[in-house]
C-alpha cells in the first residue's frame, strides 16, 4: 500500500494528495474511463448519497474511523449538500481508480493532485507544497531551501522515489540522506511518523514530508518543530500542487455542483485543513494561517 498523496513521478502527480502509486496518463489509461456519451447520461442520475472513494488507512486524509481530514470535509460536504454519507474502502495503490471511481461503486475522491491522473477535476480547494522539518531551536530552523549551504552534511529523511529527492541530488545532499519507503503497508507501517520519530531523537537532523502528512505528524511531535513549505525550489520537479475532487469524466453537473460547494465553504474547508497541520499556500504561494 503506498502512502498515500504524495505527488510524484509522471507529471509529478499523486494518486491523490502526502502520492499513493503515480500513474501516467496513457491512451491504455482513458481507454479505461466509460464513454463520454455514458458519462453524461450518468451524471443525470439523482444523488441521494454522497459516496466517497477512500482509503481505510491512510491518516491524516482517511481512515474507517473517520478521524481524517478528508473524512471532515466528507461530512461538510454530505451536510451541505443535504445528502447521506457513505464510504467505499480500497487501499490507496494499484487498482484503486479501477476497482472505486471506474467501477461506479463511489462518485468522488477527496483529494486528487490537478491535472494528475486521467479523471475530471473539479476547482482545487487548497494548494500546498513539500515541507522541510527541523527542531524549531536547531541550527537549520530558518532554513527554507534546498540550496541553503546549511544543509552540507546534514542528514536528511526523503520518502523514496518522490520529487525532492531530485532537488536533493541536484544540490548534493543525497549522499547523507536516509530514505524511507513509499510503498508500505499502512495498517502496519508509517514512513511520516518513522521520520518525524528519527528527527525527534537526533537520528536525522531535518526530514521532507509531502505537506498536510509533514504538517500533520509535525504537530503531534512532543519536540518543537519548524515546519517550512518548500517554496523557493528553482526549475523542475515543482513541489507545489494544487488539490482538487476527482469525479469520474464527463459528469459535468456533478463538477459544477462540486466547485459551487469549494466556493461557498472555502472558509470552512480551510479551518478543517488547518486544525490538522496542513501548511497551506495561496496563489502568490504565500502561507494562509488563518480561515476567515
Amino acid at each position: 500500500m503506498a502512502d498515500r498523496a504524495q505527488p510524484g513521478p509522471c507529471h509529478r502527480s499523486a494518486r491523490r494528495k502526502g502520492r499513493g502509486v503515480a500513474v501516467c496518463v496513457t491512451l491504455l489509461a482513458l481507454a479505461a474511463f466509460p464513454h463520454a456519451a455514458s458519462a453524461q447520461v450518468a451524471d443525470l442520475v439523482d444523488r441521494s448519497t454522497l459516496r466517497v472513494c477512500a482509503d481505510p488507512a491512510n491518516m491524516p486524509f482517511t481512515n474507517e474511523e473517520g478521524q481524517g481530514f478528508e473524512n471532515k470535509i466528507a461530512e461538510l460536504m454530505a451536510e451541505k449538500l443535504g445528502l447521506a454519507l457513505d464510504y467505499t474502502w480500497f487501499p490507496q495503490a494499484t487498482g484503486f481508480y479501477r476497482m472505486t471511481l471506474g467501477a461506479k461503486r463511489c462518485d468522488v475522491v477527496m483529494g486528487y493532485v490537478a491535472a494528475g491522473d486521467p479523471i475530471l477535476n473539479t476547482n482545487p480547494y487548497y494548494r500546498s507544497a513539500w515541507v522541510l522539518i527541523t527542531k524549531k531551536d536547531g541550527e537549520l530552523a530558518s532554513v527554507d531551501t534546498l540550496e541553503d549551504p546549511r544543509l552540507k552534511g546534514k542528514r536528511i529523511g526523503v520518502i523514496a522515489g518522490t520529487p525532492p529527492g531530485d532537488l536533493l541530488t541536484r544540490n548534493g545532499l543525497m549522499p547523507l540522506a536516509r530514505p524511507y519507503a513509499l510503498m508500505v503497508d499502512r495498517r502496519f507501517d508509517s514512513p511520516a511518523e518513522a521520520m518525524i520519530a528519527d528527527l525527534d531523537e537526533g537520528e536525522i537532523d531535518a526530514g521532507i514530508l509531502w505537506g498536510p502528512i509533514g504538517g500533520y505528524y509535525a504537530k503531534k511531535s512532543a519536540v518543537p518543530l519548524s515546519v517550512v513549505p518548500l517554496v523557493k525550489e528553482k526549475g523542475d520537479p515543482s513541489l507545489i500542487y494544487r488539490i482538487t475532487f476527482g469525479i469520474r469524466p464527463g459528469e459535468l453537473n456533478w463538477k459544477h455542483q462540486l466547485n459551487g460547494f469549494i466556493q461557498k465553504e472555502q472558509g470552512a474547508i480551510n479551518r478543517i485543513l488547518l486544525d490538522y497541520g496542513v501548511p497551506l499556500l495561496d496563489n502568490q504561494d504565500r502561507p494562509i494561517e488563518a480561515a476567515p
